[in-house]
């Protein structure tokens, strides 16, 4: 499994507000990244699985969908969270 119940309580740890805090938009933003870019690696090696291609289109849409929230509520900390993500628009 790609995604222990470690790693996501670093990732919510690191980018949300507590490990706990798992409902916060930057949390939820990073985490959908680490997603993204594991299914992506798996695309590269299996070009023909379009049920995990069709996952990771609802994925960036759901990430932008927050993203979006996010540049209404607070663009300082949209602009640090792409920032560190290295998701560029």
């Amino acid at each position: 499994m790609y995604l222990t119940a470690e790693k996501k309580r670093e990732i919510f740890a690191k980018y949300g507000a507590n490990e706990t805090n798992t409902g916060s938009a930057e949390g939820q933003i990073a985490l959908f990244t680490f997603r993204i870019n594991h299914l992506t690696e798996h695309l590269k090696r299996n070009r023909k699985d379009f049920n995990t291609e069709r996952s990771l289109v609802k994925l960036v849409g759901k990430r932008r969908s927050l993203l979006d929230y996010m540049i209404k509520n607070d663009i300082a900390k949209y602009r640090e969270l792409i920032k560190d993500l290295g998701i560029r628009k």
